[in-house]
């Protein structure tokens, strides 16, 4: 079990799915995760208490149309401006 050490990945994933309008079980199936776990893992995702692996973040990257990048910025200015840069 991985738990968040700090990562800004939580915030960014929840900040990118909440602009696309989507459920965290949507998100889920979009990415590719069983439709019976999708929701329980994106919560996962989003308090940090797991990390994907980088396919998953990839996954994940395409459906919410942001660069992986911007998953992993800290910066909150620098990751609007990777929002830019698709």
């Amino acid at each position: 079990m991985k738990t968040n050490d700090g990562s800004p990945f939580p915030k960014r994933l929840k900040e990118a799915r909440m602009r696309k309008g989507l459920s965290q079980k949507q998100l889920g199936i979009l990415a590719g995760v069983d439709p019976s776990s999708a929701s329980p893992r994106m919560n996962q995702y989003e308090k940090g208490v797991h990390t994907p692996d980088f396919q998953m973040v990839r996954a994940l990257a395409k459906v919410l149309e942001v660069p992986t990048a911007f998953l992993f910025c800290e910066e909150d200015e620098l990751a609007k401006y990777i929002t830019t840069f698709k």
